[in-house]
């Protein structure tokens, strides 16, 4: 394949913006960040021409494909009856409903723009519900890039790091280190050592953070009990127990990681695949507690509940829900197909090769685990700069991957789709080995 075009913009993108990207995600691109075009499926073309196959489908948002003509449909006739009225509009109470009809702990919404944002308020309103500062968290979880959740996401560790409560890492220049005192960070996965942390300081903790499953480090599901556990620990002390769902929800089913493994947090956030592919967020929980937003909790913007993302969130989530959501029938085939194909080849090849996580979203590593658990199996025992190379061969024969690993489905991937990809994953195997 060639990039010239794609390498010509880069060039001419640096000259007015900060590294030629809008996003430092976009910066670890190979052989630098690729220029598209349009998209349309499961297929993602760049304007050298070349297309590809797309498991990254905008970091996960695409969950019903490229360009889904329900979502363009809706989107297109809304805005030609205005974009912006600084005022409500009955499509924000379409979608409220049918977040509390779809998401176990909703019953109420709140609506924003982005995933990071969401995440803010959900945090405020922990704290002010509380009347507590500290809040846990988990080493590898990503909650938004902004200064006092970008933490300890990417950290040194080794055999000998302590599991027990670490100083907040901080992952990037200009953080203040005061965010540091806002947190207590442990390893995801192990029960015992959150259990440990209530009985010393439960007492002084707002809210439990966690994503349901781990997508950006690893694709690691939760231990069985351990969701579970933490709903028991937040019930016993007092603590709030928020999930982020922004990556998973919608994703890991109609009920979100949630309804997959059956704990209904106090808090959630759900961004990415709720809005086909366009911005919109939302922030749901136990009246109780949002109602406080009606209240002495402020949440604001300017663009919460627009017209154009209410009407793409409409339609996706009509879209989902579909026939009971029979839709996630031939998402979990579709993924499950390409996760078994994968494990075939690299058993045939006898490579050091993990493939985990759900099949709609899961990941692909080149370790001699038999399973991640956390991040620290993840920062220890992945060869991630092999993977790097993997995902070159890959980009080389028509299949575009996220670097981290994770693969994303899409209702859009087709069986000839899939074989293709594994194909790819063989010649691309053979490649790096």
């Amino acid at each position: 394949m060639q990039w010239n075009r794609s390498q010509a913009f880069f060039e001419q993108s640096k000259k007015s913006m900060a590294g030629g990207v809008s996003s430092n995600v976009r910066l670890q691109s190979q052989p630098w960040p690729l220029f598209f075009e349009r998209a349309e499926g499961a297929m993602i073309y760049d304007v050298d021409g070349n297309g590809y196959i797309d498991y990254v489908l905008g970091q996960g948002p695409m969950l019903l494909g490229h360009s889904h003509p329900a979502v363009l449909d809706a989107v297109n006739a809304a805005m030609r009856q205005g974009q912006l009225y600084a005022g409500q509009h009955p499509q924000e109470i379409e979608v409220a409903e049918a977040m509390i009809r779809l998401v176990p702990c909703a019953e109420l919404c709140r609506f924003g723009l982005s995933g990071s944002e969401m995440v803010q308020a959900a945090m405020r309103l922990a704290r002010a519900v509380t009347g507590r500062t500290k809040i846990l968290r988990f080493e590898g979880h990503y909650h938004g890039w902004f200064d006092n959740v970008l933490i300890s996401l990417a950290h040194p560790v080794d055999e000998s790091t302590p599991r027990t409560p670490a100083r907040p890492y901080l992952m990037t220049a200009g953080q203040v280190t005061s965010v540091q005192d806002e947190f207590i960070v442990l390893p995801w996965n192990d029960l015992g050592a959150v259990e440990d942390l209530f009985a010393a300081q439960g007492h002084e903790i707002a809210a439990v953070m966690t994503e349901g499953m781990m997508c950006n480090t690893g694709g690691i599901p939760p231990q069985p009990g351990y969701l579970q556990g933490l709903r028991r620990l937040c019930d016993e002390s007092g603590a709030l127990l928020f999930m982020d769902e922004v990556i998973t929800g919608f994703r890991l089913g109609l009920h979100g990681a949630q309804g997959r493994f059956d704990v209904v947090p106090d808090l959630a956030t759900f961004a990415k695949a709720m809005a086909g592919g366009f911005a919109n967020a939302a922030l749901v929980g136990k009246a109780e507690y949002m109602e406080r937003f009606a209240k002495d909790v402020n949440h604001s913007g300017t663009f919460n509940s627009n017209v154009i993302s209410m009407a793409a969130s409409a339609a996706a989530l009509k879209e989902l829900e579909k026939d009971n959501g029979a839709i996630y029938d031939r998402l979990e085939e579709t993924g499950a197909d390409l996760m078994g194909g994968i494990q075939e080849i690299v058993g045939r090849l006898g490579l050091p090769v993990l493939v985990q996580g759900v099949p709609t979203a899961f990941h692909m590593s080149f370790t001699e685990l038999s399973a991640i658990h956390d991040y620290r199996d993840y920062a220890i025992h992945c060869d991630k700069a092999r993977y790097d190379k993997f995902t070159f061969e890959m980009l080389k024969r028509g299949v575009r991957l996220i670097g981290r690993g994770i693969w994303y489905i899409s209702a859009a991937h087709t069986p000839e789709q899939i074989a293709q990809t594994l194909t790819a994953v063989e010649d691309s195997l053979r490649a790096v080995s």
